[in-house]
């Protein structure tokens, strides 16, 4: 008897002990990516690292970014994975993030890293402005193509346009910090008087007003370029205009939040994003990649789009972001759309 209950004492601690090392770790990863890419995101990952389970917090970069704030006392996650450089560039500001350098970050494009030793973020892909304009709801409502951002002003294009609100879209923050950098703060405050004359409404979501144009509801919408392609290639009657003044741009990027109970994992979950793998997986979704070489040709892609991609002052843009969004919501939040 006494035999058995060793041999049953060994057996039940030997399956302790292999369930303790196949134990599944659980990342909380916030993210501002497309939602439907986040499974393949996952699964791609857990092909290497089957024993890291990453549970996602998703919303638009905006949200994902206030909420990182409000949590500062008490981070509840331990990763970011996708959001947006400038939303980075403002949590390392307030010692949020846990600098380090992942394995291979050597291989990327030097301007996708950030500048300290250890970085605090890697880049990952790169996002560019662009108007989606419909051609044929444009002919029947009797405009003609703008080709500039200034063009989008013209009295004809009242009601007819969308674009995302700053405060929650990292797409419609980087149209507004590029305008007030390409026009300067004066200037770029006016032009953004005379743009919300001609607004229907602005979206909580970068991509919607592309989509809102694909499907005719809207004629033109202010997005970005890869939307634009994807939608076009899906048959949609849409031309993706690139404005002569230079368009704006942000990079998505990853980073360990400082106090994770997770540190190896997240890490682990790190050193993968900056992979040649992670890279091809990003650039289904991304025309520009940190990796170079990786990108292939977008269908649709416009072309010149990458040179008209202006000298992006981030520190500008993410050591002003607060005041920049306080003046927009003051000036033009009457427009936006509810939030669901």
């Amino acid at each position: 008897m006494k035999h058995t209950a060793k041999r049953l004492t060994t057996f039940l601690a030997g399956v302790a002990f292999a369930t303790a090392a196949f134990a599944e770790t659980e990342l909380t990863v916030y993210t501002a990516v497309e939602a439907e890419d986040l499974a393949r995101y996952a699964e791609t990952f857990n092909q290497s690292h089957p024993d890291i389970k990453i549970n996602w917090v998703r919303d638009s970069t905006g949200i994902i970014t206030a909420k990182l704030l409000a949590e500062r006392d008490n981070p509840q996650a331990d990763v970011v994975w996708g959001l947006a450089a400038t939303s980075l560039l403002l949590l390392k500001s307030e010692g949020m993030l846990e600098p380090y350098a992942p394995a291979g970050v050597e291989n990327l494009d030097p301007k996708f890293v950030d500048g300290d030793t250890p970085p605090a973020w890697v880049g990952m892909d790169a996002w560019v402005a662009a108007v989606c304009y419909n051609t044929v709801e444009a002919e029947k409502a009797g405009l003609t193509p703008p080709t500039s951002w200034k063009d989008l002003t013209d009295p004809m294009y009242a009601g007819h346009l969308i674009m995302p609100n700053p405060n929650s879209s990292g797409t419609g923050f980087l149209d507004v910090s590029s305008w007030l950098q390409l026009f300067g703060e004066e200037g770029g405050w006016e032009y953004m008087d005379a743009l919300h004359e001609n607004i229907a409404r602005y979206t909580h979501s970068g991509s919607k007003p592309c989509k809102l144009a694909a499907s005719g509801e809207i004629p033109i919408g202010i997005s970005f370029a890869f939307r634009g392609a994807k939608s076009k290639a899906a048959g949609a009657p849409l031309e993706i205009i690139v404005p002569s003044e230079g368009v704006g741009w942000d990079m998505e990027a990853t980073a360990i939040v400082a106090g994770t109970a997770n540190l190896e994992a997240a890490q682990t979950l790190v050193d993968f994003t900056v992979t040649k793998e992670a890279n091809v997986m990003y650039n289904t979704g991304y025309a520009v990649v940190a990796y170079p070489g990786v990108a292939q040709p977008v269908e649709h892609f416009p072309e010149g789009l990458l040179d008209a991609m202006i000298d992006n002052d981030f520190e500008f843009a993410a050591n002003n972001r607060a005041a920049i969004l306080k003046e927009w919501q003051g000036r033009y939040d009457g427009k936006s759309e509810p939030k669901s």
